[in-house]
């Protein structure tokens, strides 16, 4: 059973995005951001769910993970109010595990 850090963060559109532009230019920022970490692997594709976008990462020990998931926080044009669910690649579903709130430190 391996660890997974689910990176809930909440749908919100960036500020001052232009009207037919992506409402959530944040996503790829994300996305890229988490691709080049040698410290942790993306787990799965990230998805909506309920008011967030979540992103999951696995790969490494729980701290590692969780300190990948913080640094992402402190990135520009990420929303406010991200935490972390640590769980594991049996979890049925996505939400289940333990809430951690980011960043940490």
């Amino acid at each position: 059973m391996d660890i997974v850090v689910e990176i809930h963060v909440p749908l919100r559109e960036a500020a001052g995005t232009p009207e037919g532009s992506d409402p959530f230019p944040w996503i790829d920022q994300v996305e890229d951001f988490l691709a080049e970490q040698d410290a942790a692997e993306v787990y799965d594709d990230g998805e909506e769910y309920e008011e967030a976008y979540v992103f999951s990462i696995a790969g490494a020990a729980e701290e590692v993970l969780l300190a990948v998931a913080s640094d992402l926080t402190r990135l520009p044009g990420i929303p406010s109010g991200v935490f972390a669910m640590v769980t594991n690649d049996e979890a049925e579903e996505i939400g289940l595990g333990r809430r951690v709130e980011l960043p940490l430190g």
